[in-house]
């Protein structure tokens, strides 16, 4: 009938949900869903944000060479040992696999990046330790990296900084993963004695063998909001202490309320934080 033609139509109660088809039309990366708010955004201003949630504040992932881009300045930055890869000293079975599937998928060689840089003018060492490269496990490539990176600082008299994310010792290299723990420790030891500046910063996760030797070294130990940091996992302390841990235990938060940390620096602070304190160490020199 005619007047079928003037109803108005209902609104739809419910929005459709889209196609598989439309679901195609978004490039895939274009969009970051946040783990912690579940606020989804565009990657580009993700990035531009130094990959912290602009609506609650949460530290996503970043590569080795995420951070040392956004850290560092720009272009100076020159890494050494990077040929550097593991072998299978234990004979454990398709470690040689493992690790070859990880160079491919990261584009680099083991669990941390180390090189001589710049920041704010000034020379430095630094070490970034890489997550997505068997949880960035210490095995006796990375120990054997970031000591001679160390000796290297060293023999130049500049500040070593080291960002670490790792699971702990790598399980496959068995007690040739755990001697790193003394064997960097040392070499810290001699880099301290000498009047150096060490700076460590912890970022989620900083756990096992790596949190107890030498991420927790620094004379200035400092760390990345929410970042979990600590040696035993909560379920085996809890068993061992036979009571409930408060929520907040291992965090960087917790750590800071009990002395064990100096700071914790959001990440879009950490660059000029850092910068401050080596310039401060150097006495503002520039080292051209």
């Amino acid at each position: 009938m005619l007047k079928d033609l003037f109803v108005k139509s209902k609104k739809k109660k419910y929005a459709t949900i889209p196609s598989e088809a439309a679901k195609h039309d978004v490039p895939e990366g274009i969009m970051t869903k946040c783990p912690s708010c579940k606020k989804i955004m565009y990657s580009k201003e993700l990035k531009k944000n130094e990959k912290v949630c602009l609506s609650c504040g949460y530290h996503h992932p970043m590569s080795s060479r995420e951070r040392i881009d956004s850290f560092v300045d720009a272009h100076s930055f020159e890494e050494l040992y990077g040929d550097y890869t593991s072998s299978n000293p234990l004979g454990f079975p398709d470690y040689e696999d493992k690790v070859r599937k990880d160079q491919q998928k990261t584009g680099i060689n083991e669990a941390v990046v180390v090189g001589s840089a710049r920041l704010g003018g000034n020379p430095l060492m630094i070490a970034v330790m890489d997550s997505r490269f068997r949880m960035g496990s210490m095995g006796s490539v990375v120990g054997e990296k970031i000591t001679l990176a160390v000796e290297e600082a060293e023999k130049r008299s500049i500040p070593f900084i080291i960002f670490t994310a790792s699971g702990g010792a790598r399980m496959q290299e068995g007690v040739l993963s755990l001697m790193q723990m003394a064997k960097t420790s040392v070499a810290l030891q001699s880099f301290g004695q000498k009047g150096n500046l060490f700076i460590s910063i912890m970022t989620h996760p900083t756990t096992g063998g790596v949190s107890a030797s030498f991420a927790s070294l620094g004379d200035m130990n400092f760390a990345e909001p929410g970042a979990l940091i600590g040696f035993a996992g909560r379920r085996v302390i809890e068993q061992t202490v036979r009571e409930e841990l408060p929520e907040d235990f291992q965090t960087a938060e917790f750590l800071l309320k009990h002395g064990q940390l100096d700071a914790v620096i959001p990440r879009t602070e950490l660059k000029e934080t850092i910068s401050n304190i080596v310039s401060m160490h150097t006495g503002g020199v520039n080292h051209g």
